[in-house]
């Protein structure tokens, strides 16, 4: 359970430092990540689209 929390901790550390050094980086990946879920999300839906049909 210790390494746990150590783990999320560093993780979390991470992250603020790589959004105050790199903060156009940062944003980039997370557009990216958006826009991939956003993606799939259509994605399911032309499926289910398809299915109903």
């Amino acid at each position: 359970m210790q390494v746990k929390k150590i783990v999320t901790y560093v993780a979390v550390a991470f992250v603020v430092f790589y959004l105050f050094t790199r903060p156009a980086e940062a944003a980039d990946a997370v557009n990216g990540v958006f826009s991939g879920i956003v993606t799939g999300a259509n994605q399911l839906a032309t499926f289910f689209t398809s299915v109903i049909r």
